[in-house]
């Protein structure tokens, strides 16, 4: 008797797996752009994820709000030691906001 709750389950997992790496892309791929725009350098070409918690849409429906991670730095700072942190907020697979920690320009 077991069996429906197993698939369940799996099912679950599958649907989690899948949306948290569809929302992975899109922060991975906003948070590229930002850095493309400001002409700054995306380190690691890498997002990690901060947090995770449910949030309603704009339409009432239940989503999952992510938080995402990632450094960045400006090629053009000679001091070396310039390594910024961004932040890619997700609802659902879609992005939000993303932000970055303020940096000089030039």
């Amino acid at each position: 008797m077991w069996e429906p709750y197993a698939l369940v389950l799996l099912a679950v997992s599958c649907w989690y797996w899948y949306d948290a790496l569809r929302a992975r892309e899109s922060a991975l791929a906003a948070g590229r752009l930002a850095c493309e725009r400001d002409q700054l350098q995306f380190l690691d070409e890498t997002v990690a994820m901060q947090s995770v918690r449910p949030a309603r849409d704009r339409h009432g429906r239940l989503r999952l709000r992510r938080h995402y991670a990632f450094e960045f730095s400006d090629p053009r700072d000679a001091g070396g030691d310039n390594r910024r942190q961004g932040v890619v907020e997700t609802l659902g697979g879609r992005v939000e906001s993303v932000s970055l920690e303020p940096f000089r320009l030039h």
